[in-house]
């Protein structure tokens, strides 16, 4: 008896293991972003008034690092204080860039428009991030031009702290507001629009906003103070939506409040939490009625505190998040500028604050990513997390999930897949394939490698060689005279898959009187659509 015991006890020891080895699959769909904050310098560039070639090699640095660690996605902040780091018939040039307002890039180019395309190339998604009302962001230091929007239109601001605001209760600003957004969307090729957290100000004690004539003049009925400012940030929100929905339906639209919503003291919908100013009652933002509306695509929580905190459990906002996400994605804010810091909550100078963090994310279905604040301290590389990320999380590349309401047409596939033998490898080329149902045609493809037709598993992490944007895919790899089967599956800007995949056999060095295009149904894709 003692001995069928202790057999059994080893087999469950065994099962343990392997179910361990299991849960640490990764994801094939997971949204991987970091913020590149270009207010006061802090991410890019450096410093003001650097050259473009060193704006440029800042930028190329970054790109080395989000490719290094599969990072899919940036936030970068595009219109930090009502300025603009690209060419705007609006604003002026960001004094950020070049150290004055209105002083253009020498040698000029446009920022953004080398931003998008070099992350592009890199099959990095360009979500370009606007602060919508901050308009001088430090009264004390910040260069004001005579020409900025302040000087122009004085009436639409109001001074609080030692910035100024927009005043969002005045229709004329909201219609600003969104021209300048919309005038980027129009001229450039972002995958989507960010909005931070800064809607009204947070709270200064014993300081009060000066909207008094804006409530008298522009009330529409309310009676509450409070509600009438959620209601003007509501109609930027749902104006902005409509706008790029009748525009360019597939950008994306999202926005990164403080972590609650609302504590349950305050609601009974809101988290058990202790926040001390939450995005409802502060700042008069309801991104849960967004989210609830579909005005937004995805919300992504600034979650700045640790599992252990009193005030705002970090568990418990991603189980609340989640359970009113309304169908929409949440990503995480994940605060790495703490890690290391053991100041205020100890936890923070744990090395397991941030892994607990990812595993309780991969616990929501509703979670479908995270994002970064910000990228000069995640290269800065606090404990190591870029070793945890390479090891344990981001071990392999991943697309970014998928907007079914959005877009859920596939795009064809490509075709006159052929191979042929290079002195650099064999090398792969293929036409374009005809627009979808939708009018859309592939902007990108991913390439597997197998050894044979009966071998195809896109669960096998070693047969995935990458994705390009290209036409074209180089192996450099392969050996003379083994016999491979190339997979090639396309996919639409939402990265949307092609419901088949074109197969191609090829054996290098060894004449091929045709090379055979097979085209098989996509048996085993279901694992790229989770």
């Amino acid at each position: 008896m003692r001995k069928n015991f202790t057999c059994l006890f080893f087999c469950l020891i065994l099962l343990q293991a392997a179910w361990g080895q299991s849960s640490k699959k990764y994801p094939v769909r997971d949204f991987r972003a970091v913020w590149i904050t270009t207010v006061n310098n802090i991410d890019w560039p450096s410093q003001r008034s650097l050259p473009s070639d060193a704006q440029k090699e800042e930028f190329f640095r970054l790109l080395w690092y989000f490719q290094k660690y599969h990072i899919n996605a940036v936030m970068f902040q595009v219109r930090p204080a009502a300025d603009a780091f690209y060419e705007s018939p609006h604003e002026l040039w960001s004094e950020y860039l070049n150290g004055a307002q209105g002083k253009p890039p020498s040698p000029y180019y446009d920022p953004l428009t080398f931003a998008i395309e070099q992350c592009h190339q890199r099959n990095i998604e360009f979500h370009a991030w606007f602060n919508p009302y901050r308009a001088v962001a430090n009264l004390e230091t910040s260069k004001i031009s005579s020409e900025h929007i302040t000087n122009k239109q004085p009436k639409w601001f109001f001074k609080y702290g030692n910035k100024k605001y927009f005043n969002p209760g005045i229709p004329e600003v909201r219609q600003y507001i969104v021209s300048v957004i919309m005038d980027v969307v129009h001229r450039y090729d972002v995958d989507g629009i960010h909005f931070d957290d800064y809607f009204y100000p947070y709270k200064i004690m014993g300081e009060d906003i000066d909207d008094d004539w804006t409530f008298e003049l522009y009330n529409e009925g309310f009676n509450d103070r409070e509600d009438w400012r959620r209601h003007n940030v509501d109609l930027l929100i749902k104006t902005l939506r409509d706008s790029l929905q009748a525009v360019k339906p597939h950008v994306k639209f999202g926005v990164s409040p403080v972590g609650a919503w609302r504590n349950q003291s305050k609601d009974p919908r809101g988290s058990a939490t202790r926040v001390g100013q939450p995005a409802y009652d502060y700042l008069y933002a309801d991104i849960r009625k967004w989210l609830q509306k579909g005005w937004i695509d995805y919300a992504a929580p600034q979650l700045y505190w640790s599992t252990r905190s009193r005030y705002g459990d970090y568990r418990v906002l991603v189980a609340w998040w989640h359970k009113n996400s309304f169908g929409k994605h949440i990503y995480t804010g994940n605060a790495i500028f703490k890690l290391g810091d053991a100041s205020g909550d100890r936890t923070w100078a744990s090395r397991q604050e941030f892994g607990r963090q990812m595993r309780i994310n991969h616990l929501y279905s509703a979670v479908k990513g995270s994002i970064f604040f910000s990228t000069r301290f995640l290269i800065k590389n606090p404990l190591n997390i870029l070793d945890t990320l390479r090891k344990n999380y981001f071990k392999a590349p991943a697309l970014v999930p998928t907007m079914a309401w959005k877009d859920s047409i596939p795009p064809n596939l490509p075709q006159q897949l052929q191979a042929e033998d290079t002195e650099k490898g064999t090398l792969l080329s293929w036409e374009a394939p005809p627009p979808a149902k939708d009018g859309e045609t592939a902007t990108s493809y991913l390439v597997y490698r197998f050894k044979d037709e009966f071998s195809v598993d896109f669960t096998n992490r070693k047969a995935f060689l990458g994705m390009t944007r290209g036409s074209k895919w180089l192996d450099p790899k392969r050996e003379k005279k083994k016999r491979y089967y190339y997979v090639l599956i396309a996919l639409d800007r939402m990265q949307n898959e092609s419901e088949d995949f074109v197969g191609l056999p090829y054996v290098s060095h060894r004449k091929l009187t045709q090379p055979r295009q097979k085209k098989l149904k996509k048996l085993t894709m279901p694992q790229l659509n989770e």
